[in-house]
């Protein structure tokens, strides 16, 4: 998969892990989808660990999910910082 498609893959799964979690994230729309992003590498890192799943496919459901679980974890570690620092 090139780097424009991780991109784009990391912005629709940093926006579709936002739109599962519930509550109010701190950032913008800006900081989750760079969020997203991370998340992206994260799941993907996570999936070659464990899985053994790669994610050089696009329309792969399973880099899909790896994408949206990993943002959903970097989203949630980031809402855990900026509320401890919010304090």
């Amino acid at each position: 998969m090139g780097f424009f498609a991780f991109l784009i893959l990391g912005l629709i799964a940093g926006a579709i892990a936002k739109a599962i979690l519930p509550g109010r994230q701190g950032g913008g729309i800006i900081m989750t989808l760079i969020l997203g992003v991370v998340g992206a590498l994260l799941g993907g890192w996570i999936g070659s660990l464990l899985f053994n799943v790669n994610i050089n496919e696009f329309f792969s459901l399973s880099t899909w999910l790896l994408a949206i679980g990993g943002a959903i974890i970097v989203l949630l570690v980031y809402g855990m910082i900026t509320k401890r620092t919010a304090r």
